[in-house]
Order: structure tokens, then sequence, then C-alpha cells
């Protein structure tokens, strides 16, 4: 039986770092929408939704899923397994891809290889978000995969509110590169191409002020060439920033 994926990016506007940072423009356009534009080219994605939360001031973000003819779910604020399992259970997907929206640059054909890699083994989790388990990927351009079963049992189980909050903990400790010690789940990865591989220094998130301002700068240079860029591209801009620094 096929099994529908569910992208869910998590958005709100009250960012402790950098408050509104979803809403903030790069070259022209809301972050999220940069965002939206790029997993929209994500051929094995059944659904993807806008998960944030029932404040106010994430109106905005709720507009913007409606201008972007993407699904829209709010719920708690800091509760993200809760927000998470809700919006899954709502649009009854089977496989949940998980994006922070400060990562404004994910890379397409690597969504659909860890797409692929999740949906052709048993594994409870798989992820390429990050370099872990010696896959020797760069932080920010791929996802994390979960099957619903393992987020329900967490929903319905895990108290600790740090693992309510960043649902990753359930599944792998990225810090520590390893699993929690009382994990009951599977967990798998994939090789980062090595096109791709060892850019650890590149920095894709937005989690500053100084960040903001590098990556609207990248995009505004990049978007020029082609809408559609990709991270050998991005590459490309980073080892010409350094030259011009040198």
């Amino acid at each position: 039986m096929s099994q529908k994926v569910v992208l869910i990016i998590q958005a709100r506007m009250g960012s402790i770092r950098l408050p509104g940072k979803s809403m903030m423009e790069l070259a022209g356009v809301p972050l999220v929408g940069r965002i939206l534009e790029r997993v929209k080219r994500v051929k094995k994605i059944d659904e993807i939704i806008l998960a944030t939360t029932d404040l106010l001031e994430d109106d905005a973000l709720a507009e913007l899923a409606n201008d972007y003819s993407v699904s829209c779910f709010r719920g708690s604020s800091n509760d993200l397994v809760d927000r998470y399992y809700k919006a899954a259970k709502l649009y009854q997907a089977d496989v949940i891809l998980r994006l922070p929206a400060d990562n404004v640059c994910p890379e397409p054909s690597e969504y659909d290889r860890l797409i692929k890699f999740h949906l052709s083994n048993t594994k409870d989790f798989s992820s390429n978000i990050c370099n872990f388990m010696s896959n020797g990927y760069p932080d920010g351009i791929g996802v994390e995969a979960f099957t619903f079963a393992s987020l329900e049992e967490i929903w319905k189980e895990e108290g600790d509110l740090k693992k309510r909050e960043h649902i990753a903990l359930n599944y792998y400790d990225y810090i520590n590169d390893k699993q929690p010690s009382n994990s009951k789940f599977s967990v798998g990865t994939i090789p980062c191409p090595k096109k791709y591989a060892h850019y650890e220094s590149i920095k894709l998130d937005v989690d500053t002020e100084d960040d903001y301002q590098m990556i609207n700068k990248m995009y505004k240079s990049l978007i020029k060439k082609s809408p559609k860029f990709t991270f050998s591209d991005v590459i490309n801009w980073f080892d010409s920033q350094q030259s011009k620094e040198n």
C-alpha cells in the first residue's frame, strides 16, 4: 500500500533570537515563501502543511499559506509534538517530514532521496538534515522523516517538556551524535553526495540578524541567475565571497 507523505513546516513569528524572521524578506519575498517555493519542487511529497500557532501574531503565516496554496494548521506554541501530531492526524499522514522554518535552502533532490530511503525500509526515523552517523551532510539542505505510528507513541507517552518541544530528541541526539539511551526507535540515514559533502562551514539557518543579512545577500545574487538554484550554486557563491575577502 502507498503511504501518504506529508511535509510539515513549523513556523511562528515569536522567535526568541530573531522575532518576526518567518516573514522577513529574502530578495523581495517572505522567508517562509522562499522555503515553500523550493519544497514545492519535491516530487515525492503528497501534501505540504505550514504548522503555526493559535496566536494572533501568527495570522500572517496563515495568510501566507493561503497565498502559496498550501495547507495550514494552527496549534500549540511550544508543544511541537502536539502540533505535529494533530496536524499529521488531521491530514492522514503515514510519513511526516519535519522542517524548521529557519532552514531556508532545502534541496528538493535531497528530500526525494531521503523519502525514497525512508519508504524502502522499516526505520522509524530517517534524516539527512545535518551531518550525523557520518553521513557527511552539511546543515540545512535535508529533512527529517518519521512514521506517524512513532509520533503517536511519543504524543501519548512522552512527558519531558524538552522532548515535547524538540521532536528529534525523541529519536536522536544530534549534538552528541547518538541515540538516547532509552530510545525504542530505529534510525537511519543516507550518505551525502560527494559534490555536497563536507561543507560544514556553510551555515544556512537564519538564527540571528547577521545570518539573515548574509542569506538575504546570497538569495539576491542567486535568484537572479536561477529561481531553482541548487546547493552547488550556494557552494560556488560562498567560495566567491571567501575569495573576495582574501
